[in-house]
């Protein structure tokens, strides 16, 4: 029986033709948990440069809307930078032998043209805003593209998907305000940054074993049986890094609540997570990410606050 046949079924085997189902698949689009991860730091960012501003509440939900859009776009993009980098190495990792690429259901010159497809939307996107959102949105496109390699040249690939993953944090106060408060973006950016070594160290744990094997490096063969220590560090330096630049931007008690909300989501996963164990990363993973929901409900609902008084 072919590989493709053992697939699970998703949304996507059900609603779409067989010919269109190895490019969804190949953005990860029936797993939004990463577009959701790319989100939001960009959604922290809108909502705290709009608390500020102390815009009308049709300015962050235009722009919300946006890099929401533009979060799907480009994080399927990254998938496919990254697959296409990683086509002979995804054949040695059980979890990633099925991916489109590696199976064969397309080629790298097909991908390669889905790939400017997904990149001309993503432009499309980046035009609504100002010029210098425009040009600070175009140079993440070199980390983007390099952080396939790092996995084969160091054990921090995690912090180069970090600074890739959490531009937004920079992109989303710009959009806004036309201009970058670098003494509140750089410490959520930072923020951001160590949250995502500890989310994509979880992930990372999934495949140590074949990675051995593979020549692929990640923080979650560095760190080891030291991983809960050392993630638990970075959890608490990425509370510590949002709430500063919260405290920067003059926020009040809900942000701090919702920062609250996340840090004890964060100790939860830290605590069940079995980092030998699959599926045990794979929700501590998606777990992290409701760290992320909570901070931005916690400054959404301080903008909301700030708007009604």
């Amino acid at each position: 029986m072919p590989l493709h046949h053992l697939t699970p079924t998703t949304w996507v085997d059900r609603l779409l033709p067989p010919r269109v189902r190895p490019y969804l698949y190949l953005t990860r689009i029936d797993k939004p948990i990463g577009s959701l991860l790319l989100f939001y730091p960009c959604a922290w960012s809108i909502t705290m440069a709009s608390y500020a501003l102390q815009a009308p509440f049709t300015t962050p939900l235009t722009y919300i809307s946006l890099f929401g859009l533009g979060a799907i776009v480009m994080r399927g993009a990254g998938c496919i930078i990254n697959d296409m980098w990683d086509k002979d190495l995804d054949k040695s990792v059980a979890r990633t032998k099925e991916r489109p690429l590696a199976r064969g259901d397309i080629t790298r010159s097909q991908a390669f043209v889905f790939l400017g497809t997904q990149l001309a939307v993503g432009l499309g996107i980046l035009l609504q805003l100002n010029w210098y959102s425009i040009l600070l949105g175009a140079s993440s496109l070199s980390i983007v593209t390099i952080y396939p390699l790092m996995k084969r040249i160091t054990y921090w690939p995690q912090a180069v998907l970090g600074l890739a993953y959490n531009w937004g944090a920079l992109l989303g106060w710009s959009a806004i305000a036309n201009d970058v408060d670098w003494s509140i973006c750089l410490p959520l950016y930072a923020g951001g940054v160590c949250w995502t070594l500890v989310y994509d160290s979880i992930y990372a744990h999934q495949d140590k074993g074949d990675d051995v094997h593979a020549g692929i490096r990640s923080t979650a063969l560095l760190f080891g049986e030291r991983t809960r220590l050392i993630l638990s560090g970075l959890s608490g330096s990425t509370l510590s890094l949002i709430s500063y630049a919260g405290y920067l931007n003059h926020q009040g008690e809900a942000f701090y609540a919702g920062v609250t909300i996340a840090a004890f989501q964060l100790a939860r996963v830290l605590y069940k997570t079995d980092f030998d164990s699959r599926e045990s990363c794979w929700k501590g993973f998606t777990g992290c990410g409701w760290s992320g929901f909570w901070i931005w409900i916690g400054t959404l609902a301080d903008y909301t606050l700030l708007l009604l008084s």
